[in-house]
């Protein structure tokens, strides 16, 4: 039995005004999570990932389709399935009123949970919290409430953990802690699913992967499968100066860096000829594999699910 079971799951919103069209967030979305799996969903915004993360902690019921945690359905078994659930939210949401410690008293309480503070000085310690243990949370940096909230999350002990973009806006310690925190409670069995923004997290950490775009599922393979799947190779260099038209539409460009795919020897000369007519001169100029971040996108611009995608 899988962990998380989405079967071809639809979510119609009805139009709000006169004259506006239905919007369809997910269109049959399927695929299946197993026990222990430490799980990607990636997507644009506007994709229909927090929309089928919502669908599955049970705050949006689906149009069409079912969703089940561990064979529990999520609408007819509600407390059950989100019993197994421990949800790290996208948006910062607390109590202005409460101290940490009570924070995790109180959400532990939502669960029927007493007398398991070993456990939250445990999460206390590994999210790097325990000096803000009887901080009101009001008082806290906006890194120190997404760690709460992770701690919240996970004070119950849920089999399975779902992290909605929870390392946004965060400083790199927290990434460092939470990731650790987290792999280890993978590797003591409990499921996780990811989505994130930081492909470089997703390609270290996640060993399968599902690819949304507008609702459908685009890939859903193992990560190292995907990234051998890549169509080519990447010719990396910076640059000053603005790239010629023909190159704006496939290169990746960060500041400097101007990153291009290529498939072969003759397409590598060919851009970097490009570059000198244009008068611009091309610095520390490298060829590495692509990553996780390339395939995405190339994924993105496909019109067909590729192998092993449900839609």
């Amino acid at each position: 039995m899988p962990a998380l079971s989405f079967q071809s799951v639809s979510k119609i919103y009805p139009a709000k005004l006169a004259g506006a069209a239905a919007f369809k967030a997910l269109d049959r979305v399927s695929f299946d999570v197993q026990e222990g799996e430490f799980f990607g969903l990636l997507g644009p915004n506007g994709a229909g990932k927090t929309t089928l993360i919502s669908t599955l902690a049970g705050l949006t019921r689906a149009t069409e389709g079912r969703v089940e945690v561990h064979g529990h359905d999520v609408q007819k078994d509600y407390a059950t399935a989100r019993r197994l659930l421990g949800v790290v939210p996208q948006e910062l949401v607390f109590d202005p009123f409460f101290t940490v410690r009570e924070s995790l008293r109180i959400q532990s309480g939502y669960f029927g949970v007493k007398k398991n503070d070993d456990w939250i000085d445990e999460l206390l310690a590994n999210l790097g919290l325990s000096d803000k243990a009887n901080a009101n949370m009001r008082q806290l940096s906006g890194g120190m409430k997404r760690r709460v909230l992770v701690a919240q999350a996970l004070v119950h002990k849920p089999r399975v953990i779902v992290l909605d973009e929870p390392t946004a806006g965060v400083d790199v310690e927290l990434r460092q802690t939470l990731w650790q925190f987290i792999a280890k409670l993978n590797k003591q069995g409990h499921t996780v699913l990811l989505t994130t923004h930081y492909l470089e997290e997703a390609e270290a950490l996640c060993s399968r992967i599902a690819m949304l775009k507008q609702g459908q599922l685009l890939a859903l393979e193992r990560t190292s499968e995907l990234l051998r799947s890549a169509t080519s190779q990447v010719l990396r260099l910076k640059l000053d100066g603005d790239l010629p038209a023909s190159m704006k539409g496939i290169a990746r460009v960060t500041g400097r860096i101007v990153q291009l795919p290529v498939h072969n020897a003759l397409e590598i000369e060919n851009h970097l000829a490009t570059l000198r007519s244009a008068g611009l001169v091309a610095e520390d100029v490298e060829i590495r594999q692509a990553d996780l971040e390339d395939v995405f996108l190339e994924v993105m611009n496909r019109k067909q699910p590729v192998n092993g995608a449900t839609t």
